[in-house]
């Protein structure tokens, strides 16, 4: 994933606290926060796996 500078502009008349829930929705979107997450340290390729299954079923939801 190349695009992990997220950009996010004020509207006229926004709050801060508008913008950045705009901000985190966008970061969530993109995924940019599992990426990093997922590369944090290294997982055995069965806890990979198990882990992968887990996260088609709670999107199967």
């Amino acid at each position: 994933m190349n695009a992990l500078a997220i950009k996010t502009v004020l509207r006229e008349g926004e709050t801060l606290d508008e913008g950045l829930r705009r901000f985190k929705r966008s970061v969530n979107k993109s995924g940019v926060l599992l990426e990093t997450r997922k590369h944090e340290f290294y997982l055995k390729t069965g806890l990979r796996r198990k882990m992968k299954s887990e996260l088609a079923r709670r999107k199967k939801w």
